[in-house]
């Protein structure tokens, strides 16, 4: 797929969206909606890939699998372990050892079903986790799974 730049442009806005919500920024409290975007862009990017590749007999459940891990794992293992650090040093042992819960379900995809059942996604304990984003990986992760091989 060619990059576009009008696509990188709305990820740009996306991200700004979070980290300034992150931040507590007057106006940018719903910050959930710049990962919404980006689980937008994300859903529009995959489903041109699958597209184009099952239309071209070139498409492999496993290859997108392999090709999604490769971008993804190596840069939330980095973020994940920058926050178990940050967390050992700063969090009470409580918020630490939640920490490494959603770390953990972070890495295995699914986080989602471990934030669907701590309450609502809407809900201020939720937004004060720090991988509240990857409810998106998870959940895309797992929504590919239903994808035909053809």
């Amino acid at each position: 797929m060619q990059f576009r730049n009008n696509i990188n442009a709305l990820r740009a806005v996306a991200v700004l969206a979070v980290v300034l919500f992150h931040f507590k920024i007057d106006g940018f409290q719903g910050g959930f909606t710049g990962v919404d975007i980006f689980f937008v862009i994300s859903g529009f990017l995959m489903t041109g890939i699958i597209f184009s590749g099952l239309q071209e007999n070139r498409f492999s459940l496993l290859g997108f699998y392999a090709s999604r891990a490769n971008r993804i794992i190596p840069a939330l293992f980095v973020l994940c372990m920058a926050l178990m650090i940050f967390g050992f040093i700063y969090l009470p042992i409580q918020d630490y050892r939640s920490l490494l819960r959603t770390v953990k379900s972070s890495m295995l995809f699914s986080s989602n079903f471990l934030f669907a059942g701590e309450g609502s996604y809407f809900d201020s304990p939720v937004h004060e986790n720090w991988l509240l984003h990857t409810w998106s990986l998870s959940l895309e992760w797992h929504s590919t799974s239903f994808t035909p091989s053809c």
